[in-house]
């Protein structure tokens, strides 16, 4: 396969200047692509053109997460006519857009990051008005909002309101689309967090355990329908996220903790089955048999369950400490690449 050509709908001119112009800064934009090759060119030939009149230095850094259709050498090819700006790392297999994501933000250089999905349905031109909304107004995030989506009902907007629903309810964070993949953040905020799983989707969450959610906005932005290559989502993507919640939440409220949620779980069954014996002791005491008791199996392995739990917080407690002094392992890997300079590889 060959690259595509740009699409005209995807080209425009470039963004006008906010009325307040944003402090300086370098500007990183991170796009996680996986078997997208119809969409290398049109994706970098856009970014580029919404970024030509970009008064701060800026660079793309594209993350091939594994991808098996040549998008990877496409990206490479693509990026050399282009420029330095052009950041393509490759990762030696599909390690899911997660790991992809967060390869690219351990590569950023830039004071302010700008994540966005590489299907193009992200509009680049939007990210110049939310980087000046996060700087000029203070903020450590604007996520997008796609007030109007581009997607059918039952196999991509019907699964991301029940997702964002599920999210908002456990969470707490009132976003109205926890799901759209552009958004700009403060680097040195970002970088206080590890993105793990398919974590991707509950940055905010994230976010909100090193910085207020007052610090966090929703920003209106556009959304394209996709014209090349296949979703790679799908009602699947709700089953995962609830599972992705348990852990959030387990994270969220007892992470730096977990000896805590243990603990009162194993109180609390070992509490239980407690008084399930001393029953039963009351009863044989009074000359009754217990013996062939159901009851009396209960209370035994309530106790030795409660046991197990309170055993299990004291570990936990423990493994948490060595997580907190040790360092952090990464789940991904990169092909070698070149080393780039601090100074070099950026648009000005």
């Amino acid at each position: 396969m060959t690259d595509s050509p740009v699409s005209n709908a995807y080209i425009g001119a470039a963004p006008a200047l906010p009325a307040d112009p944003a402090p300086p800064h370098r500007l990183s934009v991170v796009v996680p692509m996986y078997n997208e090759i119809d969409n290398v060119r049109p994706l970098i030939d856009t970014v580029q053109a919404a970024l030509q009149a970009y008064p701060h230095p800026w660079e793309l850094i594209v993350v091939d997460d594994g991808s098996r259709d040549g998008t990877g050498a496409a990206l490479q090819r693509h990026a050399a006519t282009v420029g330095p700006h052009i950041r393509v790392l490759r990762l030696l297999r599909n390690f899911r857009q997660t790991a992809a994501m967060q390869a690219g933000i351990d590569a950023a250089r830039g004071d302010v990051i700008v994540t966005m999905d590489g299907d193009l349905q992200n509009d680049p031109r939007d990210i110049p008005r939310m980087v000046a909304r996060l700087l000029i107004e203070n903020m450590d995030m604007v996520a997008g909002w796609r007030e109007k989506r581009q997607d059918g009902f039952a196999l991509r907007r019907l699964p991301s309101m029940i997702a964002n629903r599920l999210i908002r309810k456990i969470t707490g964070m009132q976003f109205k689309d926890l799901g759209c993949s552009l958004k700009a953040f403060r680097t040195s905020v970002l970088r206080e967090v590890r993105l793990y799983g398919e974590m991707h989707r509950f940055i905010p969450a994230w976010l909100a355990t090193v910085t207020t959610p007052d610090r966090m906005t929703e920003e209106p932005v556009n959304h394209r329908a996709r014209e090349h290559g296949e979703s790679k989502y799908g009602l699947s993507r709700t089953f995962r996220v609830i599972v992705d919640l348990l852990s959030v939440y387990f994270f969220l409220n007892f992470g730096a903790r977990p000896g805590h949620f243990f603990g009162a779980v194993g109180l609390a069954v070992l509490g239980f089955g407690s008084a399930v014996l001393g029953y039963l002791g009351i009863l044989k005491l009074l000359g009754e048999s217990i013996g062939g008791r159901p009851l009396l199996f209960v209370g035994f392995f309530c106790v030795m369950g409660g046991l197990q739990f309170l055993l299990t917080g004291v570990l936990s407690e423990l493994l948490i400490r060595i997580y907190f002094d040790g360092s952090h392992a990464r789940q991904y890997h990169l092909m070698a690449t070149p080393p780039v300079a601090d100074g070099e590889g950026w648009h000005a």
